[in-house]
């Protein structure tokens, strides 16, 4: 029986206000606790499970599976939805989560179109990182696709654990046991690994960067329909993270990257390999950039970039300005560069830095005056067609590859937007200075 508008759990005080959906193992109903005045999810198994031989299976797999998460939970990350109870009402088991009611990714592209790359890596690695955790408790998801991707405000949370199970049931698994345009293949038979999230992840990842589903996995393999990469469809697109979305998409789940952990560095900005410091050290010796070290080793990312513009202007004797101009720019001391990029490099692991801002401004630029534009959207300095305010930049490492030093309180203006002909005269200069 599904529980009606108004019923009210005898074991816990939860009041019905309606069904948030039902599928293949579940249903989730919204519910206001009446003591707190609150509103939860609760998830129990569907009722017509109890049919299925297996039944006992998914009973005893989801109590574990509740379990677990609650333990998960008892450290809440921030892009897991967070689970609170587990109680059984009568023969029927309920899991009680944090109810979220934001727009899914799903309805957000239905809506809104696609994602700009850097939004929706930001996103995707928040998502991995939740998931690295999961995995960690020896779970796994096997249903992260965009319905199950929720937003709150401008963090990704992962919703709708523990109903799945190690078996999935023959008399179901082509209709409910998987999402077919976001499932691997071998999820129709109940495989249970973390390649499983991974391939579901990086088609989601699809979806969100062009705005159109991927081709299903059976689709692929019985009928040998072409996987589209996504690079084709959104041509601005870099490289690394078209392949990332594709290798995590291989049929063969031996062909993924093994861990989740391992396809989050795809997702990374890759590091130069050749050598970028030229005999120069990443760790300056000179007493002016001390403090900058400092900060970037803490990981304390808005004061190192407060501490970047503080230094810069310094050596290019602009204090009183507060901003470079094109000259300053252009004359600026190639070792200082180094050495203030060398530390960003280091200590952001490749992700900030002006060699990164660099290379992400010469794969935006088609000698148009748009550049700076694509700039903003691929670095995340702009939200919805509007340059950001600094403080309402992102300090911290979720930030978008190239984030940080931020936007353009320093380069070629005196307002928080960078100006065009400032940061080419800095991709210039960089570019002068072998970085």
């Amino acid at each position: 029986m599904i529980w009606p508008k108004g019923y009210r759990l005898q074991s816990r005080n939860y009041v019905i206000e309606k069904v948030l959906a039902a599928g293949g193992f579940g249903i989730t109903y919204k519910a206001r606790h009446l003591n707190r005045d609150e509103h939860f999810v609760i998830k129990t198994l569907h009722e017509y499970l109890k049919d299925e031989p297996d039944y006992p299976k998914y009973v005893k797999r989801f109590i574990k599976e509740a379990q677990l998460m609650v333990e998960v939970c008892k450290n809440p990350h921030p892009h897991i939805v967070r689970v609170f109870d587990f109680f059984q009402e009568g023969d029927t088991h309920c899991m009680v989560m944090d109810f979220i009611p934001g727009k899914s990714l799903w309805q957000r592209v239905q809506g809104e179109g696609a994602l700009p790359e850097a939004e929706a890596v930001k996103y995707f690695q928040q998502i991995g990182e939740a998931l690295q955790v999961v995995h960690e408790a020896e779970l796994v998801h096997r249903d992260a696709h965009p319905k199950n991707i929720m937003f709150r405000g401008d963090q990704a949370i992962l919703i709708d654990f523990g109903i799945a199970g190690k078996i999935v049931p023959v008399s179901i698994s082509s209709k409910h046991g998987w999402n077919p345009a976001f499932a691997p293949l071998e999820q129709r038979k109940g495989f249970r690994e973390p390649t499983v999230d991974i391939y579901t992840l990086s088609a989601s990842l699809y979806y969100a960067l062009t705005g159109k589903p991927p081709a299903s996995s059976f689709d692929r393999k019985i009928d040998d329909v072409e996987l589209v990469p996504p690079k084709r469809l959104v041509p601005s697109l870099s490289d690394h993270v078209n392949k990332a979305v594709l290798k995590g998409m291989d049929l063969d789940p031996l062909k993924r990257p093994k861990t989740m952990k391992e396809w989050l560095s795809l997702l990374q900005t890759p590091i130069p390999t050749t050598p970028v410091f030229h005999g120069y050290s990443a760790t300056p010796g000179s007493p002016r950039y001390q403090k900058l070290k400092q900060f970037l080793a803490a990981g304390k990312w808005r004061e190192a970039d407060e501490e970047t513009t503080r230094v810069m202007l310094q050596v290019a004797g602009k204090e009183e300005e507060g901003w470079l101009d094109g000259d300053s720019i252009n004359q600026f001391p190639c070792e200082d560069l180094r050495q203030i990029d060398g530390l960003w490099v280091k200590y952001s692991n490749g992700q900030f830095g002006f060699s990164v801002q660099k290379r992400i401004w010469q794969e935006c630029s088609e000698g148009d005056s748009e550049t700076m534009i694509r700039l903003g959207d691929q670095v995340g300095w702009r939200r919805n067609e509007e340059w950001l305010d600094y403080s309402k930049l992102t300090f911290s490492r979720f930030a978008p590859p190239g984030h940080l030093p931020g936007g353009g309180r320093l380069i070629g203006c005196r307002t928080s937007v960078p100006s065009r002909l400032g940061f080419s005269s800095l991709a210039s200069r960089l570019g002068k200075c072998n970085l």
